[in-house]
């Protein structure tokens, strides 16, 4: 599975602000690659130009391990506000709803970061609003969930006045040494081990009118947020646009004629366009299947016919054959291999 290209990772300069801040406030030294990629910006204060996927990754492994601390990522979470988020933040404090606040949450997200998407899962009486990695995070998985998990609470905690609890944060990785901390931080139930990551809701309450809703306001922020993702489109590969298409329709991929019709191309514009960036539609699905076979395969929820009917596989020898090529071993060797999960 590719990491992300310059062009596909997105971290707005304020949020690397609060994880270097929070470096030097825990009495660490800043690394001297990091201090390098500072630039006087627009107002005269150094901010951080052209940061990689790889120099974001090295930044948060150096980080914890400057601070000693494994919980940083919380600790940056719990500092980010409500005005950190911009256009999206004033958007989600101007819905009428908490349901209204999670679609705007889940559609612009990626105006935020490109680290994580989100969408939303009925389960019952509780709505699941699911945190998906585009790419895999690697060995700062953790630290970048928990960071961009509580940052999201937080902005229903702050969007719902209370209207609208989160019953349940969960993570698919297993309990930390820091959990107490992060049940204080969460305010909530924390689960671990599970088979997803993300926030569960009340369904009865979504739908209560929130206090400092505001039609206008929202309607005007929301037009804001369409512009901001009509200029970020045209600085994100083609690719990453087509790779959005699919994880936000699990179960059902377009194919290539509905993704081009989906990005206003034509198939032949899409299929050219692709290969001009050095892939092609049948790549990207090829990469999408290997990692949403691997989520689902490791949350032992589902059967392995059922993982293949998801992944639009007619016969389960085929997917074996794929997930084999993909991990070098079959699924069923894959998933025993690993310990008991959690939902």
């Amino acid at each position: 599975m590719s990491a992300p290209t310059a062009t596909d990772f997105f971290l707005p300069a304020q949020y690397v602000h609060q994880i270097a801040d929070q470096v030097t406030r825990m009495g660490a030294r800043l690394p001297d690659w990091f201090l390098q990629l500072l630039r006087p910006g627009a107002n005269g204060e150094l901010d951080v130009q052209h940061l990689s996927f790889g120099d974001f990754q090295r930044l948060m492994r150096e980080a914890m391990a400057l601070t000693a601390e494994p919980a940083f990522g919380l600790l940056v979470g719990e500092r980010l506000l409500v005005n950190s988020h911009g256009v999206l933040g004033y958007a989600a404090a101007n819905s009428q709803t908490l349901r209204q606040a999670l679609g705007v949450i889940e559609q612009y997200l990626l105006l935020r970061t490109s680290l994580l998407a989100i969408r939303q899962e009925a389960s019952g009486d509780r709505l699941r609003l699911v945190f998906v990695e585009p790419h895999p995070l690697g060995d700062v998985r953790a630290a970048v969930l928990e960071a961009v998990v509580l940052t999201v609470k937080k902005l229903i905690d702050y969007v719902s006045m209370g209207a609208c609890q989160v019953s349940a944060a969960v993570f698919p990785f297993e309990r930390p040494a820091h959990a107490a901390l992060a049940q204080e931080l969460f305010g909530c139930e924390v689960r671990h081990g599970a088979s997803w990551c993300g926030l569960e809701l009340p369904t009865a309450q979504l739908d209560q009118p929130l206090r400092a809703g505001n039609p206008q306001a929202w309607l005007d922020a929301v037009r804001c947020c369409e512009d901001e993702v009509a200029k970020l489109q045209r600085q994100q590969t083609l690719a990453t646009r087509v790779r959005q298409l699919m994880l936000s329709q699990p179960g059902g991929f377009p194919s290539l004629q509905v993704s081009a019709r989906l990005l206003n191309l034509t198939p032949r514009t899409l299929h050219r366009r692709l290969q001009g960036e050095g892939t092609s539609y049948r790549d990207i699905l090829e990469d999408v299947r290997h990692r949403l076979a691997v989520d689902h395969v490791q949350a032992a929820r589902l059967s392995m016919q059922e993982i293949a009917f998801m992944l639009g596989y007619d016969d389960l020898a085929n997917f074996r054959r794929a997930f084999k090529r993909w991990e070098g071993v079959a699924p069923t060797a894959f998933r025993s291999r690993l310990g008991p999960r959690r939902g």
